[in-house]
């Protein structure tokens, strides 16, 4: 049985009426959001790491009682002092003695001892803040201390991270040290039936992927229908069937990985369940759709704008009734013929093959532009998935029912504790403050960064910066220097891929075609001279292990091949090298037909062009501009996004009567 008395005792809560043990959900006036994200923008009057000196100190003292304890008794030492939390919380003289016992256990099981920097990012979790941590200061270790003592106080732990691979890989890195507890550690992957889900989430400690637990925690929804927690018990009462199991037991504790990657990134659109519909129209109307669209000619029939927004101008109204002429159907109707060859304009123009979409096995496939890695059953909708399907040959699958959604702003607001980990967060401080009502904590590092910064570089095309990208791995690769490539799309690595093979360079990808074959990937991506291509599925959360020999020559080489949208997910990328005091370089080399720069940047992109035309290259200074307005006016856009998805996540909640109405 959970036993959630230690958080209870550290704030005071309200509680949903629903089925789950979860945060009842306050209604709030938008001032009161914007007053939160004042308040984050504010200089901290004092240093909370200057105040945790003391509790790092306590921790120290316990560390020679520890050392002398038996297996049994150590791990009795840590229940006993849970225990005391159930009744006291929190404070700061138990979490010490907790950590004391949890980082003792962690030498005997894993062979690592957390760093005193690590305990100050423990407690940042246990009060609910994130914890921002540089790249390499070993977030997957902090993540046990907090979990550990939230797990043996009695509540249900989950530890969320951005992939099935990350939730795989970091629950058994970790399950000894749960063992020694005698806590139990479950992790939910894609493809597990019902009834191993429900048994993973039985566990104390459980490592899941976002998309994952949301999707779980809406199909208890959906199962319950929306019951409060009285009358879900009378049905179990009085219904002669059982009613429906639960996946989840809980929303008590989540620690969040990669938190401003989940908890913002990925935040503009909601999840959403549906169930697959027949199509009334059939395969002919979305074919006719796209040939009629096909026909269509850019700046003359139709615009789009720079954020893919399309609109059909009148002459291309005009061509469009001329080309539907003694069609019937809602092919005779103008406002639907418009709707129509907008969806099929998009598919056809907003949306490429192996940039936001593979073919596989005759299926379109998502993929995910945060982590490059497919988003299987997952579809667009409207009708533009069906347009896509039409566009690639595909066979057409049915329109699309909304059961229930959820963003992830109103789901991770549930947790009676919600604390998070990254090593990008103090951009978006204001924001989790606002949304989340989340306080962030830098963490200093352990040892001094030895990470290099070269000066970046943009070429006037992309060909000339696939060659310019080639030429640089071959010098680095003669020096014996692994490499890692980053790029946004699949599209642009096999590009790049097409480009070493051209000149004889071995060299492995790592796309969303190849995400089977990540770890194996990733383990070797350390070797002396070993190049490998990778989209964003390698930008967060892979620890890469050098070799030693790759030490001695400067470390590992990071080249970003196309600036992201948010700066943030750069520096992650940037961050896989130079580790732990490890050595390693950085460096961009663009190109001013980068997608970026065309949406954000316009008028900056031609004063660009035309300096490059007369001196061959951008000007530092003007790329270093372009860069920082297009990624600002790229987060800002993305703001107002996230914000308008909330305010109709709210919205719909009040007015549809739809899942989570009463909780």
């Amino acid at each position: 049985m959970s036993n959630t008395n230690a958080l209870l005792k550290s704030g005071a809560l309200k509680f949903s009426d629903g089925v789950c043990l979860e945060r009842a959900e306050q209604k709030e006036l938008p001032v009161e959001e914007y007053l939160r994200a004042l308040l984050a923008r504010a200089p901290q009057l004092h240093s909370k790491v200057k105040h945790l000196r003391k509790l790092v100190a306590q921790a120290a003292r316990f560390e020679p009682e520890m050392q002398a304890m038996s297996d049994p008794a150590l791990a009795s030492s840590l229940h006993g002092t849970c225990a005391e939390m159930r009744r006291a919380g929190f404070t700061d003289p138990l979490v010490a003695q907790a950590f004391a016992a949890i980082r003792e256990a962690s030498v005997r099981t894993l062979g690592l001892r957390h760093y005193d920097v690590q305990l100050l990012g423990g407690w940042a979790l246990l009060h609910g803040m994130i914890a921002e941590m540089e790249t390499g200061e070993g977030k997957t270790l902090v993540a046990t201390l907090a979990a550990c003592t939230a797990a043996s106080s009695g509540a249900t732990v989950h530890i969320v991270t951005v992939n099935d691979y990350l939730a795989q890989r970091d629950a058994e890195t970790n399950e000894p040290l749960y063992r020694f507890f005698g806590l139990s550690k479950g992790a939910i992957a894609q493809g597990m039936t019902p009834h191993e889900r429900q048994q993973q989430y039985a566990c104390d400690v459980v490592y899941v992927s976002n998309k994952e637990i949301v999707f779980d925690y809406l199909k208890d929804h959906l199962a319950t229908e929306g019951a409060l927690d009285a009358h879900y018990r009378l049905r179990s009462l009085y219904r002669p069937e059982r009613p429906p199991s639960l996946l989840l037991r809980g929303l008590h504790v989540a620690i969040v990985d990669e938190a401003d990657s989940i908890l913002v990134d990925e935040a503009r659109t909601p999840l959403i369940i549906s169930e697959t519909l027949p199509d009334p129209h059939g395969e002919d109307w979305y074919q006719r759709a796209i040939g009629y669209a096909g026909k269509l000619s850019r700046g003359e029939h139709f615009d789009i704008s720079a954020h893919r927004e399309i609109w059909i101008t009148p002459k291309g109204e005009q061509f469009i009734s001329e080309l539907a002429a003694g069609e019937s159907g809602i092919w005779s109707s103008a406002l639907w013929r418009q709707e129509l060859l907008e969806k099929a304009l998009s598919a056809l123009w907003c949306f490429q093959r192996d940039q936001h979409y593979i073919v596989e096995e005759g299926k379109v496939q998502i993929v995910d532009e945060f982590t490059g890695r497919v988003m299987p059953d997952r579809t667009w909708e409207q009708g533009l998935h069906q347009m896509i399907e039409s566009k690639e040959g595909c066979e057409i699958t049915g329109q699309r029912k909304t059961l229930a959604r959820m963003t992830y702003q109103r789901f991770f607001r549930r947790y009676l504790l919600l604390g998070g980990m990254t090593g990008t967060a103090s951009e978006i401080a204001p924001e989790l403050r606002r949304v989340y009502d989340l306080e962030v904590m830098r963490i200093p590092t352990h040892r001094l960064s030895r990470r290099k910064h070269q000066n970046h570089s943009c070429l006037p095309t992309s060909t000339g910066r696939w060659s310019a990208i080639a030429e640089r791995i071959a010098e680095l690769q003669s020096q014996g220097r692994p490499v890692l490539v980053g790029t946004r799309s699949v599209e642009a690595s096999e590009q790049l891929s097409s480009h070493l093979a051209g000149r004889g360079i071995e060299h492995t990808v790592l796309n969303a075609r190849q995400d089977k074959q990540e770890a194996e990937i990733v383990a070797q991506a350390g070797q002396p001279g070993r190049i490998t291509v990778a989209t964003n599925m390698a930008g967060r959360g892979t620890d890469i292990k050098l070799a030693q020999a790759v030490c001695e020559c400067g470390g590992l080489h990071v080249i970003l091949t196309e600036f992201h949208e948010s700066k943030r997910v750069d520096r992650q990328l940037f961050g896989r090298c130079a580790r732990q005091g490890e050595p390693g370089s950085v460096e961009a080399i663009a190109s001013l037909e980068d997608d970026l720069f065309h949406r954000y940047a316009p008028t900056l992109l031609r004063l660009a062009k035309a300096l490059t035309a007369k001196r061959g290259t951008v000007p530092r200074w003007l790329l270093s501009l372009l860069v920082v307005y297009s990624q600002s006016m790229a987060e800002r856009r993305n703001a107002r996004q996230r914000t308008a998805t909330l305010k109709q996540d709210r919205k719909l909640q009040s007015l549809l009567a739809f899942s989570g109405k009463r909780r």
